[in-house]
């Protein structure tokens, strides 16, 4: 069934007449005829009363009709809607994310496509990687922003940015004087983590893997989900956490606290627009994404 097939269905329903619904549509008598047989076809119904000159809708026919009219009016209605979206951006755009492209990458972002398209509207979702991966795929959102790649064919990543890990402990003099720890320092000290499933805890997990560590041989004293309350748990001295680099600018340009980089270990990480393959952007979402694309460093 395609709109060519109703459109042909409901003229004829409405002119009651092959010939005038051929001269309307500005198609062969012929074509309608197959227009009609075809859709018949795929319904395995009669739809239209042929048994006399004038032109009737059998029950079937009937039923289809009001189908059929509502049908192609929405067609309609999302056409005069999409004809007018290219000359005026506007809706409320939701944006899946976690914590650091939330809180450090999108507020410059927004601000500037705020200034091309200002009436369009965010609505921030809070999730973490794993979170904003999961719903994509659940069909809940378009997109998000993620610090970690999961292994799923059905996703597109686009790289935005570069950053890296570091650890940060209070600024006391235990650690005046250390700039770089190895995998060992981590052994005696208390540890900080973010929630299961950010993307910060799992290049965590994965270095320690790589070194025969697991969780349960460190001394973890919290759990916490906000970047900002453990900033300050380090800060009163709670412990020492792994953290991004995008996250400390302030702290460390006011001394608030202490970086300390792991020696020989790569924590460089990437973020990215993740999206759904298959899955067509609406226009707000595309316009979106291509600004993000043609301006993704210039908050860096």
């Amino acid at each position: 069934m395609d709109f060519r097939q109703l459109e042909t269905f409901v003229t004829i329903a409405r002119l009651k007449s092959f010939s005038k619904a051929a001269d309307r549509l500005f198609l062969t008598q012929p074509t309608i005829s197959n227009h009609i047989q075809n859709l018949e076809n795929e319904l395995s119904t009669i739809l239209i009363n042929r048994s006399n000159k004038k032109v009737t809708l059998t029950k079937a026919g009937e039923l289809l009709f009001s189908h059929a009219v509502e049908i192609l009016n929405k067609r309609e209605h999302a056409l005069f809607s999409l004809e007018a979206f290219k000359d005026k951006i506007e809706g409320t755009l939701e944006i899946a994310c976690s914590t650091i492209p939330e809180q450090y990458i999108l507020p410059p972002l927004l601000s500037a496509f705020n200034k091309i398209y200002p009436h369009v509207k965010y609505n921030l979702l809070h999730y973490d990687s794993q979170q904003v991966v999961n719903d994509i795929l659940n069909g809940k959102i378009d997109f998000g922003f993620v610090g970690a790649i999961d292994d799923t064919k059905k996703l597109n990543y686009i790289d935005i940015l570069e950053d890296h890990l570091v650890f940060i402990a209070p600024n006391s003099d235990k650690y005046n004087k250390i700039e770089k720890i190895n995998i060992e320092f981590l052994f005696d000290e208390r540890i900080i983590l973010r929630e299961k499933g950010s993307g910060t805890r799992k290049m965590f997990e994965q270095i320690l893997h790589l070194h025969n560590i697991s969780l349960e041989q460190l001394n973890i004293v919290a759990y916490i989900e906000n970047t900002e309350a453990i900033k300050q748990c380090v800060r009163n001295g709670l412990g020492i956490t792994m953290i991004s680099e995008l996250a400390i600018r302030d702290e460390l340009r006011y001394n608030m606290v202490k970086k300390l980089e792991l020696e020989n270990i790569d924590t460089s990480r990437k973020f990215y627009f993740v999206y759904h393959k298959p899955r067509i952007l609406s226009p707000l979402a595309e316009t979106f994404k291509h600004f993000m694309l043609e301006n993704k460093n210039f908050y860096i």
